[in-house]
């Protein structure tokens, strides 16, 4: 008998891990959404001063602000975490045994869809 060198079970392909190219592209896409809704923050923090707003224009500046901060911490944040359980092996949903037509019903008793006297009806010709 050989010694077994890799695993004889299959695996659920769904829990393999994203590519990391996949991952950075990600997370750099988010980076720059973040980074362009502070960029538009900071315009209308502008607008809204220049305009005379007073203190509403503080909003969107303390916005452009804070953005930043957690633009870079979720752009480093790194993978995603994978399950700790490892892979699951293949358990195939396989249906219930069939036991063919009738095997629960007694003999004489008709079936569904059938009459007593072995004609069979169909709908609205009970």
């Amino acid at each position: 008998m050989l010694p077994k060198s890799r695993r004889d079970d299959a695996v659920l392909v769904t829990e393999a891990r994203k590519p990391r190219s996949e991952d950075i592209a990600y997370r750099e896409r988010r980076y720059l959404i973040m980074m362009g809704f502070r960029v538009a923050c900071f315009g209308l923090t502008i607008l809204l001063f220049a305009a005379g707003a007073g203190w509403f224009a503080a909003i969107p500046g303390v916005g452009a602000l804070v953005i930043p901060y957690f633009a870079v911490v979720f752009a480093n944040g790194g993978r995603e975490p994978t399950s700790t359980r490892g892979f699951r092996a293949y358990e195939p949903k396989l249906p219930e045994r069939y036991s063919g037509p009738g095997a629960g019903a007694p003999e004489g008793s008709p079936g569904p869809g059938q009459a007593g006297d072995g004609s069979v009806t169909g709908p609205g010709q009970e």
